[in-house]
């Protein structure tokens, strides 16, 4: 009997996360749930939690490096976001900055960190969103969210540059505007569909199609 796969999941507890831990977890890999406070739902799906991670933070990030000593990751999803609101005439830098952490430099810090714990025919998905797409934007606003998610793209499309010849393919997915608390549970598909496509879409993630920007829907999303 083969050994289970492994998939480490950030902002795990509730929403596209912990629906992403149902998908893999019945897809047959063991599930690692990091977040900053655990869910019973969570703790139903996985087979590890590691809560009290701030994945914005080195000194957290590392305490996450530490727990997983030892663990062969074959799937990393960087999930954890954050989205605010900023209008012209009343822009919160503070609010973008915030955003760029979360949405930006977190997974970048979250993927350079456990790199070393993937193998080759290991696998990244970025958790990014359509609003990042700078020839998609047609309605302005939300300067801090486009900008991040448009930050993210970039990195992750360097990381798939730098990861191809170690063998990990890494790809940057919108998961479609979904019924979560982070959009007041006003979206248009529910968590279960979102991530049932995004789950398409990573297990269709290799070498070929590694550094693309999907839809959960399948649609190839321009840059």
């Amino acid at each position: 009997m083969s050994e289970k796969k492994t998939a480490v999941i950030t902002g795990a507890n509730r929403g596209i996360g912990l629906e992403l831990a149902r998908q893999f977890a019945d897809r047959g890999f063991a599930i690692i749930g990091v977040c900053r406070q655990t869910s019973d739902e969570l703790d139903a799906v996985a087979d590890t939690v590691i809560e009290g991670i701030d994945v914005t933070i080195d000194d957290n990030v590392q305490s996450l490096v530490s727990q997983l000593k030892g663990t062969t990751i074959d799937l990393l999803i960087n999930n954890a976001g954050l989205l605010q609101d900023e209008k012209l005439g009343s822009i919160d830098f503070d609010s973008i900055r915030t955003q760029m952490e979360i949405n930006a430099y977190a997974p970048l810090r979250v993927a350079e960190a456990l790199a070393p714990r993937i193998p080759e025919g290991g696998k990244i998905a970025n958790i990014t969103s359509r609003m990042g797409s700078i020839a998609d934007n047609d309605s302005g606003g939300r300067y801090g969210y486009r900008a991040s998610k448009a930050a993210l793209n970039a990195f992750g499309k360097s990381l798939a540059m730098d990861l191809k010849p170690r063998g990990i393919a890494v790809a940057q997915l919108h998961p479609g505007y979904v019924q979560t608390r982070m959009v007041n549970f006003g979206g248009l598909i529910s968590p279960e569909e979102s991530a049932k496509g995004l789950a398409e879409r990573i297990d269709g993630l290799n070498l070929e199609n590694t550094g693309s920007f999907w839809h959960s829907n399948g649609e190839e999303l321009p840059w």
